[in-house]
């Protein structure tokens, strides 16, 4: 994920990969340096999800999918 973003970084900063910039002046160029990175935007999303559907009255669907668990393991 950080290397997908990373190349799409450098993509919008018009910096071929062989020119070999380093992260952080790519990230200067975007001003998006000292943000949060891909996977923490990721996590902080899922979080706010889980804590939304926690919320969820029992017998909405995505509670009722999030609390189950499967009763025993299917045969091959």
């Amino acid at each position: 994920m950080l290397s997908t973003e990373m190349n799409v970084l450098s993509r919008s900063a018009r910096k071929p990969w062989m020119e070999r910039i380093k992260n952080e002046h790519i990230k200067e160029v975007m001003g998006v340096k000292g943000k949060p990175d891909i996977i923490d935007i990721i996590e902080k999303k899922r979080l706010q999800w889980y804590s939304h559907v926690k919320r969820m009255p029992e017998e909405r669907i995505p509670k009722l999918i999030m609390d189950w668990i499967p009763r025993e393991r299917r045969e091959r």
